[in-house]
């Protein structure tokens, strides 16, 4: 009984709705890629030498979701592709992601793209398959990956 409850909770967690604030708006955010070279993505340090994102950029895209004002720790200007996955840092692959949703925030795709890029860098995975999972639906990728939450 205890097996079959426990198999029945599971599921039922995978099945937990995702929240529209939990991906972002496709047509603000669709994605964008500045290489698909494994080698460059996986040199260290190399996330450093992409990232420039502006304060003015970080307020023009929390505009563009609607959000006037937020407190500290609230949300994340967020690379829908991160740049250790490639992406650019740019208007068309930011958006502003919460730190305090369930299940779904900022920390969460946090792992997602760790392990992402681990499984790039160790050649287990193309960097445009990487890539595509998590501009796809990073909910989804997570799940396939770790199979929880």
């Amino acid at each position: 009984m205890r097996r079959i409850l426990t198999a029945l909770l599971f599921v039922l967690a995978l099945c937990l709705p995702v929240l529209a604030g939990d991906l972002p708006d496709p047509s603000l955010t669709p994605g964008a890629v500045l290489t698909t070279d494994a080698a460059t993505v996986c040199k260290p340090g190399y996330s450093a030498t992409v990232r420039h994102t502006s304060a003015a950029l970080k307020a023009k895209v929390y505009a563009n979701y609607g959000i006037t004002s937020h407190k500290p720790g609230e949300f994340e200007v967020d690379h829908l592709v991160s740049l250790e996955l490639g992406g650019d840092d740019v208007e068309e692959n930011l958006w502003p992601q919460s730190y305090l949703t369930q299940p779904w925030n900022a920390h969460v795709k946090d792992r997602l793209e760790n392990e992402l890029h681990r499984r790039v860098c160790a050649g287990k995975m193309s960097l445009e398959e990487a890539q595509g999972k998590i501009k796809g639906d990073w909910i989804a990728a997570y799940r396939e990956i770790f199979g929880e939450n």
